[in-house]
C-alpha cells in the first residue's frame, strides 16, 4: 500500500479511538470483491504514524480475513479472531508504535446456528479474551448487486430470520454487541430487531447507506429522505448506534487498492449533509467516527479522512467532539482510555 500525506493533521493532539480498521492480505483471484491488496499490522502502523493523528486505539472488524482452510464450516471463520488476537498481542508489545491496533475486536459468528450460537461465541472468547466484544455478519443486501458483483440473496431478509435474532438475544446475554451493515431499503428490519432484543447495543456501520442504484437511480432524492426518515427511526431506540463512516467507499465497483486524491475539503463537503444528519439523528453521544479503513482510502488518504471529519465536528462543542472521536466507541467496545 503506498502511503502519501497531502496534508498536515488538524488538532493533531485529539485523542482518537477508530472503531472500524480491517487488516487483510488479499490474493489475486476471481470474484473477490477486492482488488489484490495487502493492509497487514505493519501496513497499519507505518498509516497511523504518517497521518500524524493520535489516534490511540483501533477496533479490528470482521472482514473474512485468515478463515482456517479446513475444519467445522462453522468453525473457520475462528481463524480470522485468533489472527486478529495475534495481532492485538504484537501491537501491545509496543514494538509497532503507540496506537494499540486491534485492541477490540468484531468478529464473524454465524448467529444463524441456533442453539449452537453460544458455543461458538465461547470459543471466540475463549480466542481473543477480553478483546472479543462483538460479532457481524453479512446482512448487506441490494438487487443492484455490490462490488461488481450480485450480493448474497440470504442477506436481504437476515435480519429478520428468527434464527438471527435469536442468535442476538444469546449476543446481549453473553454481553458482546452487534455490528450491522445494511443499506436504507433494510433499515426497518434492523428497527425490529432493536424492539426485540432491547438489551442489546446494536452499532449501524456505515450511516445505513443510501442504495441510490437500481429502482432507486432516478429517484434519488426520494431514496434520501426514505433514509432519513428511517435513520431516525432506528435512533429512537436507545440501544442503537451509528458509525459514521463507509462514505469513502463505491459500492457499485470493486474495492480498490489504490489511494483517493481528494482534499479534506473537498470530502468534508461531499460528507457532510449525511454525516450530520447521522448526528442529528443519534446525537453526537451515540455517533462515532470510524475510518472503515482500507475501503474508504478510495477517496482518501487515512490522515485526510481524519482531517475531513474534524472539519466537519468543528460546529460541536468539546464535549460533543470527544464523543464522537473516541467517547462513543470506548463505551460501545468496553476501551479503558
Amino acid at each position: 500500500m503506498t502511503l502519501r500525506v497531502e496534508e498536515a493533521a488538524i488538532e493533531p493532539d485529539r485523542p482518537i479511538v477508530d472503531p472500524h480498521l480491517h487488516l487483510w492480505d488479499i490474493p489475486a483471484v476471481e470474484g473477490l470483491p477486492q482488488e489484490p491488496q495487502t493492509f497487514l499490522l505493519r501496513d497499519a502502523a507505518r498509516t497511523l504514524e504518517a497521518c500524524g493523528h493520535r489516534i490511540t486505539h483501533t477496533v479490528f472488524v470482521e472482514c473474512h480475513a485468515m478463515y482456517r482452510a479446513h475444519g467445522a464450516p462453522e468453525l473457520q471463520s475462528l481463524g480470522e479472531t485468533e489472527f486478529a488476537n495475534g495481532t492485538a498481542a504484537m501491537s501491545a508489545s509496543g514494538g509497532y508504535g503507540p496506537t494499540r491496533i486491534s485492541h477490540r475486536i468484531v468478529g464473524n459468528v454465524d448467529l444463524c446456528r441456533g442453539d449452537r450460537v453460544e458455543a461458538l461465541l465461547e470459543r471466540h472468547c475463549a480466542a481473543a479474551g477480553e478483546r472479543f466484544r462483538g460479532v457481524r455478519m453479512n446482512t448487506a443486501y441490494s438487487p443492484a448487486g455490490l462490488f461488481g458483483g450480485p450480493a448474497e440473496p440470504a442477506a436481504r431478509d437476515r435480519i429478520d430470520d428468527p434464527r438471527f435474532v435469536e442468535g442476538c438475544r444469546i449476543l446481549a446475554r453473553m454481553g458482546l454487541s452487534l455490528d450491522v451493515w445494511c443499506l436504507h431499503p433494510q433499515l426497518e428490519q434492523l428497527v425490529r430487531l432493536a424492539d426485540r432484543v432491547p438489551g442489546l447495543t446494536i452499532v449501524l456501520d456505515h450511516l445505513g447507506t443510501p442504495d441510490l442504484r437500481g429502482d432507486y437511480a432516478s429517484r434519488e432524492d426520494e431514496a434520501i429522505a426514505q433514509w432519513e426518515r428511517k435513520l431516525t427511526q432506528l435512533a429512537e431506540r436507545p440501544n442503537t448506534r451509528i458509525k459514521l463512516s463507509g462514505q469513502g467507499m463505491d459500492v457499485a465497483t470493486l474495492l480498490g487498492a489504490s489511494t483517493g486524491t481528494a482534499t479534506s475539503n473537498e470530502l468534508a463537503e461531499h460528507w457532510q449533509a449525511r454525516i450530520c444528519a447521522g448526528i442529528e439523528a443519534f446525537t453526537p453521544a451515540r455517533s462515532m467516527f470510524a475510518s472503515n479503513f482500507p475501503p474508504d482510502q478510495s477517496a482518501g488518504s487515512y490522515g485526510t479522512i481524519w482531517n475531513a471529519f474534524k472539519k466537519i465536528a468543528a460546529r460541536f462543542s468539546e464535549e460533543e467532539q470527544d464523543w464522537l472521536f473516541r467517547g462513543t466507541a470506548t463505551e460501545v467496545y468496553a476501551i479503558d482510555t
